[in-house]
């Protein structure tokens, strides 16, 4: 059985203040954890398309998509100058790495988060679906608690989370899906490939049993022919074709939803 949860997710890479000739602001898209999409969302300009970004870019919705994507850039980039973290001193300048996802399955919404870190580590989690915040870093407490209690804050992050990006999804998926899901090979009837695959396969021992027989009918005919029948010596015998120990592994991969 095939599975049918897939997710949609944006890593944002925002610099308060950028080095001269770099960019602010960064966003990589991927599905089922495939990248299809890397922009420029301070200048609002597309850097790669992969084979699957290339699919929906000329649908109305990757307009929206990558307008709204500057929109939470700048959001981002406003949030910058008021994070505070406790006994944590991140390199400069100061980047914050952020990452929205969803997910849906047979068709509907799963779920919603925000991801938010420092310096490749992840400092606070928000469960869009509840709103639920967890610190995994112990000096992210009051960037948390200002984002908490600014109820626009908290709203930008559910509904882009909820809203836009699960939207994404269901457009973009009708696109994406042939592309993604592996098709289920035909069943094949029993006996017929297995057999053919038996007869065309050569046993190692083959050989040398073939080899032997036609020198003891070689013997055995010049014996006849001269009119005696003798015993074949011991060292003539036909040792019987080693036995082959198969073994079969078969495995099974397929994502397992996760509620973390």
């Amino acid at each position: 059985m095939l599975c049918d949860t897939h997710s949609l997710c944006y890593n944002f890479t925002v610099t308060l203040k950028s080095p001269p000739g770099q960019r602010w602001c960064e966003v990589q898209g991927q599905v089922d954890e495939k990248i299809f999409l890397h922009y420029d969302c301070g200048s609002n300009k597309v850097i790669t398309l992969s084979p699957l970004g290339m699919k929906t870019n000329a649908t109305k919705e990757w307009e929206k998509q990558t307008e709204s994507l500057k929109d939470m850039g700048d959001e981002l980039k406003q949030l910058l100058p008021g994070i505070k973290l406790e006994n944590y001193t991140p390199r400069a300048p100061l980047t914050l790495q952020a990452k929205m996802c969803c997910a849906r399955k047979a068709g509907r919404s799963t779920r919603a988060s925000w991801q938010f870190g420092f310096d490749g580590q992840i400092f606070l989690i928000l469960d869009s679906e509840n709103m639920t915040w967890t610190e995994v870093h112990p000096g992210v407490r009051s960037m948390k608690d200002e984002w908490k209690k600014d109820r626009d804050v908290s709203e930008f992050f559910r509904t882009t989370s909820q809203g836009d990006c699960n939207g994404w999804l269901k457009e973009f998926w009708g696109h994406w899906e042939k592309m993604l899901v592996p098709t289920v090979p035909p069943p094949v009837a029993p006996g017929t490939a297995q057999s053919k695959a038996r007869a065309i396969t050569p046993s190692p021992w083959i050989l040398p049993v073939t080899l032997t027989c036609s020198i003891l009918l070689g013997i055995q005919g010049r014996v006849l022919s001269s009119g005696r029948l003798k015993m074949l010596p011991r060292s003539m015998k036909v040792s019987p074709p080693p036995v082959l120990h198969l073994s079969t592994t078969q495995t099974h991969c397929c994502p397992v939803d996760s509620d973390s």
